[in-house]
């Protein structure tokens, strides 16, 4: 039988081949309504699982992280260490993107007025960087179950640490939580496991739906940008980030790439970074040996703050926009589209539609039209694929180079999932 990892490569290609046969049948074919029925249903059930399991485990996985690290003095290590990995991998993924954009010049010139309508009929959200950071700092600190019931991550993540560092201060007193808590993962971790046996099904239904429902007269319309988008970021995802691994861990991307290989393509599918979370410790703890700890630590925290691919894709959003509008930006301009796609993808609001905001606040921030983000709406969802991709690369990547930097000896009692009897 097919190991897991050769099923989901499998769905995965059947799922782009079925979506683009579906897409050719007309709209009002019975076998066209019905196999995106069918997709919806299941991509959905495959989704929900991923979301159900998702807050107790980036919650615990925090918990235990931070106190394991904490007891062995590795907490301030690998804290500063993440940081350093999250803003140089952004900044390589901005650089990327602009010197691909000022080289190619995507959108030079097509027409604004293919947009129009687009433009017209759509309000951005408007947000100014001040209201901005006032958004994101509210949102690090809220009521522990108002943040488990809204699925408000970078709460969750910032209550989980505290709660790590106080079972390590207080000693033995709490020994016997954390070890509850320390239970408690490895059975979220089984459960896990269990949806894993969904996912061939799960991916094949969702990459149907997304090929199947793509418009393709739009698509050949903002080719250069798609094209542009999807090569640069490839090769931050096959060059920089590998050649990052390789550099500080010695690892290759192979070896990489056979171990996190459920969790790109899982990435790929749902288009969600936090939906990935749990097949990426999974794949970081079992088959990459990132220590729990660390991969506890790292990865859910990446999951909220470490977009490579958002920021470029942000980066070169915001000139294509102005090549359409026949706009050429400076490079003061461009700097200042630099350093805001950073923080914005670093940390997005809790707000509805908070990618979209951002976004916008990256145009605001060289004087775009807020509107143009219409363009951008309808080609967001298949350009979305690739870049979470690189997303979840990058955080697995860097619980990897972590661990490298930070000190590789295991210490006692934290050993990889895969290890444990």
């Amino acid at each position: 039988m097919p190991s897991l990892n050769q099923q989901i490569l499998v769905a995965a290609c059947l799922g782009l081949l079925i979506g683009w046969l579906v897409g050719a049948m007309p709209d009002e074919a019975a076998a066209r309504t019905s196999v995106l029925y069918a997709s919806t249903l299941v991509g959905g059930v495959f989704i929900g699982l991923l979301k159900m399991i998702l807050v107790p485990l980036i919650f615990t996985s925090i918990v235990v992280g931070v106190a394991n690290l904490q007891a062995h003095h590795q907490v301030h290590r690998v804290w500063v260490t993440t940081l350093i990995y999250f803003v140089a991998t952004l900044a390589l993924a901005m650089l990327v993107a602009l010197i691909a954009a000022n080289i190619f010049e995507p959108g030079a010139g097509l027409s604004l007025t293919l947009f129009e309508d687009a433009m017209a009929s759509f309000e951005a959200r408007q947000l100014t960087l001040p209201e901005f950071f006032q958004h994101f700092f509210a949102n690090l600190f809220q009521n522990p179950f108002t943040a488990f019931a809204n699925n408000s991550i970078l709460s969750i993540v910032v209550f989980a640490i505290f709660l790590g560092i106080a079972l390590v201060a207080g000693g033995a007193r709490y020994g016997n939580i954390l070890v509850v808590l320390q239970e408690f993962l490895e059975l979220l971790m089984r459960i896990v496991g269990w949806i894993m046996r969904l996912a061939p099904l799960g991916i094949l239904a969702l990459l149907i739906r997304l090929v199947a429902e793509q418009d393709a007269s739009l698509l050949t319309a903002v080719l250069g940008f798609i094209v542009l988008v999807f090569a640069t970021t490839l090769f931050h995802g096959i060059v920089v980030l590998p050649a990052i691994l390789w550099v500080i861990a010695r690892k290759s991307p192979l070896w990489f790439w056979r171990g996190s290989r459920e969790a790109i393509i899982t990435a790929f599918a749902t288009s969600s970074s936090a939906a990935t979370l749990p097949i990426s410790m999974r794949c970081a703890q079992n088959n990459l040996q990132v220590r729990p700890g660390v991969a506890g630590f790292v990865l859910p925290l990446g999951a909220t703050m470490n977009m490579d691919g958002t920021a470029l894709y942000e980066a070169a959003a915001a000139l294509f926009v102005a090549n359409l509008m026949g706009i050429e930006l400076s490079f003061a301009q461009q700097m200042v589209v630099f350093f805001t796609a950073m923080v914005a993808s670093t940390g997005a609001p809790g707000i509805p539609s908070a990618g979209m905001v951002t976004m916008v606040m990256v145009l605001q921030a060289v004087g775009l039209p807020a509107e143009a983000i219409a363009i951008l709406l309808p080609i967001d969802r298949l350009l979305d694929t690739v870049r979470t991709a690189v997303n979840v690369e990058g955080d697995i990547i860097g619980s990897v180079v972590v661990q490298q930097l930070a000190g590789a000896a295991a210490p006692a009692g934290d050993v990889p999932q895969a290890d444990r009897a």
